[in-house]
């Protein structure tokens, strides 16, 4: 993807990725949420979902990014957002780090409640079954950065009744 320092680890399954980051994770309860960066088009500003979403709580940078169906990496401050994405001098349009964005900007400066991984486990038969979603609890309200089947997805608010969660550290 041309992002400096990304090296995803991409994991299957909520037990591989509890026991590979659920205990760093739930480190981050109590942490105010300082700062975001996410990808986005410079010609028209639309975010580019396929690129990690970075979180910066009080300088412990988490970098989640879902890929394919299944898998999800979870990084910790690996990623430069200050270098240039390179590489994309073919495509007609050039990936940018951005620091704006309507979903997440309301919960900068907020502390951190809770971490939790979400499983999608729908009563009906679904391909995405199984995926795992990240979400961060705060005083005003939880986002999540959720599986949109081959990039990430951003939601806030209450989480589907689809999805069981897993509360991390405690």
């Amino acid at each position: 993807m041309g992002i400096s320092g990304f090296e995803p680890s991409l994991l299957v399954g909520l037990d591989a990725i509890r026991q590979a980051h659920g205990s760093r994770l739930a480190t981050l309860a109590g942490r105010r949420l300082t700062g975001f960066a996410v990808v986005r088009f410079a010609e028209d500003g639309d975010w580019f979902a396929d690129c990690p979403v970075v979180l910066d709580f009080d300088g412990i940078q988490v970098e989640v990014c879902h890929w394919k169906l299944d898998e999800l990496s979870i990084g910790w401050g690996t990623i430069d957002t200050a270098a240039d994405i390179a590489g994309w001098e073919w495509f007609e349009l050039a990936p940018q780090w951005s620091q704006r964005d309507e979903r997440l900007e309301p919960f900068v400066g907020q502390e951190m409640r809770e971490v939790a991984l979400l499983e999608w486990r729908p009563a009906g038969r679904d391909l995405a079954a199984g995926t795992v979603a990240v979400e961060f609890a705060f005083a005003g309200g939880c986002l999540r950065i959720v599986n949109g089947l081959d990039e990430n997805r951003i939601e806030v608010g209450e989480a589907q009744p689809e999805y069981v969660r897993h509360r991390l550290g405690r």
